[in-house]
């Protein structure tokens, strides 16, 4: 029924374009053959029914009048009508038959209808059987005037008939009707395909339609529609509406397009004739390179992301990404859109350049301009190394402490630091390393690191230790027991310590320029030397430091020595012994015995044993050699192994009973103490032989107490001295 109001509206332009709809007859009653000398009434009817204005009237292609809408015939022969607003009908045969029997068909009858067939006697009285036949072949009997039904005719040329079997009192016959060809009119015309816009640009959408129309007495035919490409079905294939809408065509749709309609019984279907369709392609153009993150600036490691756009271009592009300076391309991609994008993960340092696309639809490929795409690199860990002038830094040396990351953009930022302190900082605009230069104190041991950034993270040095040592100070020597006055027997501990220096510390100890001995002290600090007073250790002692950069020594200490009066001959023998041991060369003893007898004479002793000088030479044992690591410290009993000595005599008796000789013995320098006393020069290659002359001294001799009042103790009674030095053991 819609369709037939939607026919309605269109009616006045179909007849302008000769396809208004037609108009269509009715006939009552409603069968298409009848009996000679009966009437039928022929109705005109259009899509405005009751049809308005005049009716034209057609008998045999022959105008008859033009009157109402209603006509009544008699004779057979073929009848059309038309309406101001429709175009001519279908004709329709209409048959008066003089015959006995007669095939009738209902009228009208549409594509896919059903068609009553009745046969029908003449003045017919008995029932008999009826036998209905199509082109020759039966279809049906029946033995009433009732009708047969033939379901969904076609448009066909067929023929009908019927037969009849008569019989009477003296005979029996068969009567056969006319031939029928049934009437049968189409239901829609063929449809016709039209496209809009018939020449659509590629990627714009396009609108098919499948137009075809029913006859007002059929408006409530429900219809189907299909559209095709080709063999190919589109959409979602049979639908009730006529239209289908394709939201995009592109250049390789361009083909031949088609539809069908039919009933939803399926009874009638028919198809339109084939339209091509071009579809218009529009080139690429202003390909353009989009790079993200924006503005090309990357981070090592960071995905980069290259969108590939075009303002203009249809159908299918292919777009493709370039690396300036390379031949390979870094990727493809084909698809109908107007942009496309192409990610590259984890860029290295080597993905940085200039880039560029391109976009082709067919027509060639367009280029986009260069972009610059840079790569910031975070930084690596620095490596830390200090560079001082010697092996060993030392307190004064200027050292230098280079910060260098082997990886990172620049400009990069160093910073120093000792421990957690900074110390300062150096910037490398161009990138590489920086360097500082520090001025080394004895604060400055400890552990550095370096620490470099860029901005894209800070990244911290393994710390390296630097020790710095530091030279001994002058050490002092103190002697304890002090502020006594030792005597033989007593243990003399010489005490030596440098303030500062850094450790191990090799301590040498020295009576009147004559080596005791030497003590390491690994861990620094200061060392005691213990000297067992076997011997007269009257004169001057000294020591000196030294940690391998330089040898400082100490100020010369003076100290006076008393015997007691009892084992006078022994201790005097043991101190002859000990002095004798003590001096190494001959030049040297002789020199030291004048020396000392001098100063007794003179007074210059201190008998407190304080400092009296400070000595003009300090020719200390240098450290180029291993330390020794013997920790036991010498005393002065043990110098008589610094020499080779022989006894000569023992116990000399001249005589004379104010003279005592004690032990004398020969002495021969070896290697090991050339090496080892560094301030003994021996002048003497040869054996040396000494005497030492002891004189007696009694209580009551005033002499003697006179000739040895700058030795004696207050308490003595007895004093001794040695005979003229080395002028009298060269003599003997």
């Amino acid at each position: 029924m819609l369709l037939w109001l939607l026919l309605l509206l269109l009616a006045p332009g179909r007849e302008q374009s000769g396809l208004a709809p037609k108009a269509f007859l009715l006939l009552t009653p409603p069968w298409s053959t009848h009996f000679k000398g009966q009437k039928v009434t022929l109705k005109c009817r259009d899509s405005r029914y009751p049809a308005w204005g005049d009716v034209s009237w057609y008998y045999n292609k022959n105008l008859m009048r033009e009157e109402s809408g209603e006509i009544q015939i008699k004779k057979s022969g073929y009848y059309k009508c038309k309406t101001q607003v429709s175009s001519f009908s279908d004709p329709v045969h209409v048959e008066f038959l003089s015959d006995w029997l007669i095939l009738q068909a209902s009228h009208p009858v549409f594509e896919g209808d059903k068609v009553l067939l009745r046969c029908l006697g003449k003045e017919e009285e008995i029932p008999s059987e009826k036998i209905y036949y199509k082109d020759g072949k039966k279809l049906g009997s029946t033995y009433s005037t009732e009708a047969i039904i033939l379901n969904s005719v076609s448009l066909e040329n067929s023929k009908y008939h019927c037969t009849v079997s008569r019989k009477d009192f003296w005979s029996s016959w068969k009567e056969t009707s006319k031939p029928l060809r049934i009437q049968v009119q189409e239901l829609f015309p063929p449809p016709v395909l039209t496209a809009s816009p018939s020449q659509p640009i590629e990627g714009s959408p396009v609108a098919l339609k499948c137009e075809t129309w029913l006859p007002p007495q059929k408006s409530d035919t429900q219809l189907q529609f299909c559209f095709f490409r080709e063999d190919q079905a589109l959409g979602s294939g049979w639908s009730s509406s006529s239209e289908l809408q394709i939201s995009a065509i592109w250049s390789e749709d361009s083909s031949s397009y088609w539809c069908q309609a039919k009933t939803v019984t399926h009874s009638v279907i028919k198809r339109s004739l084939k339209s091509q369709i071009l579809v218009q392609r529009v080139p690429v153009s202003d390909v353009n390179l989009e790079i993200q993150p924006s503005g090309g600036q990357l981070i090592e490691g960071e995905n980069l992301v290259l969108i590939c756009s075009v303002a203009k271009g249809t159908g299918t592009i292919t777009f493709s990404w370039h690396r300036e300076g390379t031949i390979r391309i870094l990727g493809r991609k084909t698809q109908r859109s107007l942009s496309a994008e192409l990610r590259i993960p984890t860029v290295k340092e080597s993905d940085a350049g200039r880039y560029y696309c391109a976009a082709d639809n067919i027509h060639g490929p367009i280029l986009s301009k260069l972009t610059m795409v840079t790569l910031r690199i975070p930084m690596s860990r620095p490596v830390l190394t200090i560079r001082a002038p010697r092996a060993q830094a030392v307190v004064g040396d200027v050292v230098e402490l280079r910060c260098e990351a082997w990886r990172g953009s620049p400009p990069i930022l160093y910073q120093f630091y000792h421990e957690d302190a900074t110390l300062g900082r150096s910037s490398a605009p161009s990138g590489g390393g920086a360097s500082f230069n520090l001025s080394m104190t004895a604060e400055h041991s400890g552990n550095y690191s370096c620490e470099a950034d860029n901005g894209l993270g800070a990244q911290h040095s393994d710390r390296v230790t630097l020790n710095v040592t530091v030279p001994v100070s002058h050490p002092v020597l103190t002697l304890n027991p002090a502020g006594t006055q030792p005597v033989v027997g007593d243990v003399l501990e010489l005490r030596c310590e440098a303030q500062r220096g850094s450790p191990p510390i090799l301590y040498w100890f020295y009576h009147d320029n004559v080596t005791l001995g030497k003590i390491l002290a690994p861990f620094g600090g200061g060392t005691s030397f213990n000297l067992s007073l076997t011997a007269q250790p009257s004169g001057n002692y000294s020591c000196a430091a030294d940690n391998g950069l330089g040898i400082q020594c100490s100020e010369v200490v003076m100290l006076n020595f008393t015997v007691p009066s009892r084992s006078k001959i022994i201790l005097i023998t043991v101190g002859v012994i000990s002095g004798l041991l003590s001096i190494l060369g001959l030049t040297a003893t002789a020199a030291l015995v004048c020396k000392f007898k001098t100063q007794r004479k003179s007074g210059g002793l201190s008998a407190t044993g304080t400092p009296g000088y400070s000595p003009n030479e300090c020719q200390e044992p240098s450290l180029s050699k291993p330390f020794s690591t013997d920790t036991q410290e010498p005393t002065h009993s043990e110098l008589p192994a610094l020499m080779e000595l022989q006894p000569v005599y023992s116990n000399v008796n001249p005589g004379d009973s104010d003279l005592v000789y004690s032990q004398v013995r020969s002495t021969q320098p070896t290697k090991e103490h050339l090496a080892n006393s560094p301030r003994m020069h021996w002048e003497h290659k040869g054996s040396t032989v000494i005497y030492s002359e002891v004189k007696k001294t009694h209580p009551d001799d005033s002499a003697g107490q006179a000739s040895s009042g700058g030795w004696a103790h207050e308490d003595a009674t007895e004093s001794y001295e040695n005979v003229p030095c080395a002028s009298m053991a060269l003599d003997h």
